[in-house]
């Protein structure tokens, strides 16, 4: 069940208040108290041990507000009795649902523990208030859980991790305050947690600060726990509903709901509710809720001598549809106010009908003692079900169910803390509910603490006897609680009645008041712990140490454990990496690892309690010594250019500080000296040199002495300057736009090793040269590269080292580079014979400025090396045959391009070639229009080309239909590689298939091509006139008889008046044969002719009708009315316009339109004037009318304006509009 908070009061025994809000007065602190009274006798409650004491609740009443700061009358109590209270303490107090936030009861009572926190008993002072202070602002909590779902069991989630105390719901009147308490342990927590407090889902509390809600938040260092807490203030109606509290620290989360009631006031019948609810506009302090017109002026009010009548009676007993008529009748304008305020009235109970008595609001019993629950039923027969917080009880050892007629008793037995709860029982779909507070004896001391007087280092057992076994007590020192933890000095034992605090090792910290606290009293007795006699042992013993050598100092005192502190030079010395401070018993130790000049000097230790320290002077001592190494010089060697300032500080060390000696070789370097001079400083020396010459190289010796000894050391400094020019260079070889250099080193290299070389050329009739290499050349050759074929080049070296480059070297003697051809390409074999081949090529892909002269052909037999020149002069033809070769022999054949450089590399063919004659069988390469039906008119040429292939030449005959072919009539002519026909004025007798076959020795191949000669066709036969009716003529014919040695592709038809003989055309390219021609005129007399037609064209001639066709008019004819048919055409026009747009860099963009036009016009997209065609970034769509362009991830330079062109044959339309690309900022 929820615990009321006790707001002032913390966890650890101090007073705490809630700071109002700076800008209003202080408002008094109203206070419920609880007082536990025994039920009426009637009532059917029996308890054992001791009597149920009567409940008390004293309600708050809300104070009347005080103007210009003046002081607050003091909140005033209303007692209310038992039997009126029956509600007001179920939902003031307490809830009858369990909390939220807190998990359901175990079912056994043998569970050590349960997760729901039981509330504390109630104090025994019975005037003991519980102080609730809270303050909200104006404005609406929302929606909360309604009253009628208090009652039901609410599914609760696991134990928290985070907070140790929850905020249990509660229930005020309106007007009244209430505190909302939530604890945290911070003892794991690095920081303070993250808290939130919401009303319902969503809404944030921490916004609605102010006049009716404050937030407060305390950290209690000594018992490390956040107490967060919401106190609302002056609650209104709509302040009721669900609250949820959310702790959030890391990945840790933790939360909890629960409930706030808000009463509404009794209100008093003998109100009169005509004023409080006509507008009226006299204003006075005890107008209407709602007359706030009335409230801004101060005149005195009428007097209404209207006799006063229970109005509210009269509006209770009446019809809702009634209400408007009684407001009229007794003057009451504010008819909204009165139906809210009516709304708001509480309705009467109905009497129960499952239960004939119902359980009492509140039971008391003792711990460990027993009470019993009656309850009794109007239906014996109807289910009864008992709960605990909202969770079922099942019988148990503990919860024991008794029935004795209507009645229907619980019994618990051996009474717990976790038994004070909320109870409640339901018989069908009614339930009532009581409130069992246990009381707990209080824990009284039989025998107290004794004093204790010792020394450091003994064993202290405090003692002290209580009257309850098992009882919970705290040890406190000087008013703060003991730590008892595994690290803690204190140890905590009991046994029985009996509790003992014991330090084994006892300290001069400890002294102090000692104190066992329990319920019933506090005991106490005074710890003293005094030192003993310091005495010496071993003293402290001045040192020399050398500088760097480790230093242990050592004592020894009685007694041991003492701690104690070292000094040196009144500083105290702290422990770190170099400096170890050891205590083990009696010794203690002072270590430094590496000893510095810093450590020298007076060093004390102060045992830690007592006046009395032993004192050590300490001297460090540090020979002389020259630190080289510093300088970061290899072989301690120093390298300066000729003409530089030289300085070298060289470090140097010793205490006291030394007498330093420059030498080089026997000649002492003085301070005074004007070019070379030696400097001495406390921590360094120096050598310096104004004008490096090459005279000042040499060793340089230092010498070191002071009164702790002496040391020496030697540096060498090294004069370096540019090298000498290299020597001449020498071309030894020249390419065609190259050539190969070589050159001899300086003969000095300026003191320091040679690095490169830096090589430029120059053309000889200019003055101007270019470097060729920007990278040093490591070697004494080089190929300078890309010169011009023709043109004398000159070339020089530069030699350089680490400190410069030096003079250039002598150019070198003229040369022109040039360069012979490339190789001949494709290099084949023409014709084998068996005495001959003939060798083919193409030029060399390169020539060059020197030309090309001729080609040199060679051959060798296959096996040897023997390369025989054939041509003795070059010859300039890229074919060549090479005559007089032994027959079947394999010979191999290379070609090599000659000019004014020389010869090429040869261009060798791959295989040998045998020189004999090879049979090629025949092949007939048909051309692929011969491959189908060859048709020409009559009298056109007739000339086919037929290649074919074979070797030796091959023998070609042709046939026609089997017959040789007259060649009076068909010219043949045959080559070594074609065959060729020939007729020149073609007629209808030469078509027919053609047979032409190819043979080399036993091979033969054949081809046939098909000739059409084709003429004009006959003119049709037979035509005549088959019927005639209306204007209507049937005709009749049969096909030409000469069909012009192709297929008849259809015929035309015309007709002439017999009158004027005129022809004219009906029909053409009619492909039936038969007709019927209409829309003849009536009365004239018609003649009809036909010709035919094939792929040539018409015939030369048309067969004419014999007989003529009269058109007779017959009788009334029907004229059919004509038709307009109506012109869809339309010139292009926009149904919806381009709109201007924004788009964003790196998306799609997508423009829009639409247009109407017939027929379909042609749609032009265009940039700023200019037309979009084929650009991929663009993609246009048309459908429907619908016209889109769509620009493919767009950059600022997209923009523009942009327009839309459609044209058709009537006209054309045009739609503009501008676009504008944002590139997006990032924050």
């Amino acid at each position: 069940m929820p615990e009321p908070t006790k707001k002032d009061e913390t966890p650890n025994g101090e007073k705490e208040s809630v700071a109002p809000d700076s800008s209003e007065a202080p408002m008094p602190t109203p206070e419920i108290s609880l007082e536990v009274s025994p039920p009426p006798p009637e009532q059917p409650v029996e308890t054992e041990g001791k009597d149920p004491q009567p409940i008390e609740v004293i309600k708050p009443v809300q104070p009347e507000p005080v103007e210009n700061g003046s002081k607050e009358p003091e909140p005033e109590a209303v007692v209310v009795g038992a039997k009126e209270q029956v509600e007001s303490v179920n939902s003031e107090v307490k809830e009858e649902a369990p909390s939220p936030c807190s998990p359901p009861l175990p079912d056994k009572d043998d569970d050590a523990t349960t997760n729901t926190p039981s509330p504390p008993p109630p104090p025994e002072d019975a005037n003991t208030a519980k102080k609730l202070s809270i303050e909200l602002p104006m404005w609406s909590l929302g929606e909360g859980q309604a009253p009628e779902d208090l009652d039901k069991p609410v599914d609760t989630p696991p134990l928290s991790s985070l907070l140790i105390e929850r905020p249990q719901g509660g229930s005020i009147t309106v007007g009244g305050d209430i505190s909302f308490v939530a604890k945290v342990e911070a003892q794991d927590l690095l920081r303070k947690p993250t808290i939130k407090w919401f009303k319902g889902k969503w809404m944030d509390l921490a916004s609605k600060t102010g006049k009716h809600l404050q937030l407060k938040e305390t950290f209690d260092r000594r018992t490390k726990i956040h107490t967060f807490e919401m106190h609302i203030i002056k609650a209104k109606d709509n302040y009721a509903g669900n609250y949820r509290c959310e702790v959030t620290y890391k990945d840790k989360f933790d939360s909890c709901s629960f409930d706030l009631e808000v009463k509404e006031l009794e209100q008093s019948q003998s109100v009169d509710i005509r004023s409080a609810f006509k507008r009226s506009s006299e204003g006075h302090e005890d107008a209407g809720d709602l007359d706030f017109s009335g409230l801004l002026k101060h005149r005195e009010p009428k007097q209404d001598e209207t006799p006063e009548v229970d109005v509210w009676e009269i509006l209770k007993s009446a019809r809702p549809d009634q209400y408007e008529k009684i407001a009229f009748e007794y003057g009451i304008t504010d008819l909204r106010g009165l139906l809210k305020r009516l709304k708001k009235t509480k309705k009467e109970e109905k009497k129960s009908e499952a239960f004939a008595k119902k359980l009492d609001p509140a039971y008391q019993a003792d711990k460990g003692g027993k009470i019993r629950l009656v309850v009794d039923l109007a239906d014996p027969t109807v289910e009864l079900k008992w709960y605990k917080n909202g969770q079922e009880i099942r019988p148990t050892p503990k919860f024991i169910f008794e029935q004795k007629g209507t009645q229907r008793i619980l019994v618990i037995n051996n009474c717990g803390l976790n038994d004070d709860a909320a109870y409640s029982v339901a018989a069908g779909e009614e339930k009532c509910t009581t409130e069992l507070f246990v009381k707990e004896l209080p824990v009284k001391i039989t025998k107290g603490i004794e004093a204790v007087k010792t020394t450091v280092n003994e064993r202290i057992e405090l003692e002290c006897e209580v009257s309850e076994e098992g009882a919970q007590v705290k040890w406190c020192k000087n008013g703060v609680e003991v730590p008892t933890g595994p690290r803690s000095r204190y140890r905590v034992k009991s046994d029985g009645l009996k509790h003992w605090l014991i330090i084994d090792d006892a300290s001069k910290e400890d002294t102090g008041t000692f104190s066992l606290m329990a319920s019933g009293g506090t005991s106490e007795a005074k710890v003293q712990v005094e030192l003993k006699p310091l005495k010496i042992i071993q003293d402290l013993q001045d040192m020399t140490v050398l500088l760097g050598q480790p230093l242990k100092m050592h004592c020894e005192i009685f007694p041991g454990n003492v701690p104690g502190r070292w000094y040196r030079n009144g500083q105290l010395i702290q422990s770190n990496d170099r400096i170890n401070i050891l205590q083990r018993a009696k010794n203690h130790r002072l270590e430094i690892v590496n000893s510095t000049l810093h450590d020298a000097g007076d060093y004390t230790f102060v045992p830690e309690g007592y006046s009395q320290s032993l004192c050590a002077k300490i001297h460090i001592v540090d020979p002389p010594r020259v630190h080289l190494e510093s300088l970061n010089f290899p072989d301690n060697t120093v390298t300066i250019v000729a003409g530089n300032k030289l300085r070298v500080e060289i470090p140097i060390s010793g205490e006291p500080a030394p007498r330093v000696v420059w030498m080089k070789g026997e000649r002492v370097i003085l301070d005074s000296g004007h070019r070379v001079r030696a400097e001495t400083f406390p921590d360094h020396t120096s050598l310096t040199i104004d004008i490096a010459e090459k005279e000042d190289t040499g060793n340089y010796k230092i010498v070191l002495q002071n009164e702790a000894g002496e040391a020496g050391a030697s540096v060498k400094v090294k004069v370096v300057d540019i090298p000498d020019p290299p020597e001449v260079p020498l071309v030894t070889e020249v390419g065609g736009d190259w050539c190969s250099m070589t050159w001899e080193p300086p003969i000095y290299d300026g003191g320091s090793p040679i690095l490169g070389y830096f090589i430029e050329r120059k053309k000889k009739q200019s003055s101007r040269w270019m470097r060729l290499n920007f990278d040093l050349n490591k070697e004494t050759t080089f190929e300078p590269k890309k010169m011009i074929e023709g043109v004398p080049y000159e070339v020089r070296v530069f030699a350089v080292n680490a400190i410069g480059v030096s003079k250039p070297s002598e150019p070198s003697k003229a040369f022109v580079p040039l360069a012979v051809t490339s190789e001949p390409t494709m290099l084949v074999v023409d014709d084998v014979t068996d005495t001959t081949v003939t060798m083919k090529w193409r030029p060399p892909d390169t020539i060059g400025a020197a030309g090309l002269d001729g080609y040199l052909v060679e051959y060798c037999i296959e096996g040897t090396d023997d390369w025989r020149v054939t041509n003795k002069e070059l010859t300039e033809k890229t074919k060549y045959t090479i005559t007089g070769l032994p027959p079947e022999a394999k010979i191999l054949v290379r070609v090599r391009a000659i000019n004014a450089a020389g010869a090429s590399t040869p261009r060798t063919l791959q295989h040998s070639i045998l020189v004999k004659e090879v049979i090629e069988p025949p092949k007939i390469r048909i051309p692929r229009h011969l491959k189908q039906t060859y048709t020409r008119k009559v009298g056109e040429a007739v000339n086919l080309v037929i290649p074919f292939m074979g070797k030796p030449r091959p023998k070609v005959s042709w046939l026609k239909e089997g017959q040789t072919v007259d060649p009076t009539q068909v010219t043949i002519r045959n080559t070594d590689c074609d065959s060729i026909i020939f007729i020149r004025k073609a007629e209808r007798k030469h078509s027919g298939m053609y047979d032409m076959k190819v043979e080399v020795e036993n091979h033969v191949d054949t081809a046939i091509v098909d000739i059409q000669i084709v003429d004009l066709p006959g003119p049709p036969q037979c035509v005549k006139i088959d019927e005639v009716w209306g204007g209507n003529v049937a005709l009749d014919w049969t096909p030409p008889k000469d069909n012009g040695n192709a297929a008849i592709t259809g015929y035309t038809i015309q007709k002439a008046d017999k009158k004027t003989m005129e022809w004219y055309t009906c029909i053409e390219h009619y492909h039936r044969t038969c007709i019927t021609i209409t829309e003849l005129v009536v009365g004239n007399e018609y003649y009809f002719r036909i010709y035919s037609e094939n792929m040539v064209g018409l015939s030369e001639g048309a067969t004419q009708t014999k007989d003529s066709a009269l058109i007779v008019k017959e009788g009334m004819q029907l004229k059919n009315p004509e038709y307009i048919d109506h012109d869809f055409k339309e010139p292009p026009k926009f149904t919806q316009p381009l709109i201007n747009t924004f788009a964003i860099a790196g998306y799609n963009a997508t423009l829009n339109c639409s247009v109407r036009a017939n027929p379909r016009p042609k749609v032009i997209w265009m940039k700023n004037k200019i037309a979009i065609i084929d650009d991929p970034r663009y993609r246009m769509f048309s459908n429907q009318g619908v016209c889109t362009l769509e620009i493919r991830k767009p950059s600022p330079y997209d923009g523009g304006m942009y327009s839309c062109k459609a044209i058709n044959d009537l006209g054309d339309a045009l739609v503009e509009c501008k676009l504008e690309v944002k590139v997006p900022t990032q924050d």
